[in-house]
């Protein structure tokens, strides 16, 4: 199978992904902060709910990436848990995808057929591989398990009130 055929019947290669949901957040990160100048330095409340949603959808929608962009680029669990810390902080998310793309770490098409590595023979990789071939059905399944997340997290409330 050609790297072509690889992408996704989208046209989806894992790098463009990747940079999409880096850019995604960096942008998020900013309707937040401008959201909470708003709030706490001109005393406009209205735009916390509406910026610290979509902040923390797209949160979550990057760390479910991370996930699976990292098994996919058989990433070690140090590089993805690092790539999710990224979105803690501020715009970090587009210099680590930068940092990424130099180290040649997002290069290739995702990984639909088994290669000759031990790893793609257990059931997590055959799980893997059927997935990226079917990219809409798990696109609906990443979606909904961040979805379900989320709803959980809007629950518990904010997260200064979690331990109070």
């Amino acid at each position: 199978m050609t790297d072509a055929m690889r992408t996704t019947s989208t046209g989806l290669t894992p790098k463009r992904v990747y940079r999409s949901l880096a850019i995604a957040e960096a942008v998020t990160w900013t309707l937040l902060i401008a959201a909470m100048i708003a709030k706490y330095g001109f005393e406009v409340d209205a735009l916390v709910p509406i910026a610290g949603p979509i902040h923390g959808f797209v949160f979550l929608a990057y760390a479910a990436m991370q996930l699976v962009i990292g098994r996919n680029q058989r990433w070690s669990a140090g590089t993805v848990l690092l790539g999710i810390v990224t979105a803690v902080v501020p715009y970090a998310t587009v210099p680590w995808e930068r940092r990424l793309e130099r180290r040649g770490a997002l290069e290739g098409a995702w990984r639909t057929e088994p290669g000759d590595d031990p790893r793609d023979a257990t059931a997590t990789d055959r799980a893997f591989r059927w997935g990226v071939t079917h990219p809409i059905l798990l696109a609906v399944v990443a979606l909904v398990v961040v979805a379900v997340v989320f709803a959980a997290l809007l629950t518990a409330g904010p997260p200064s009130e979690w331990f109070a």
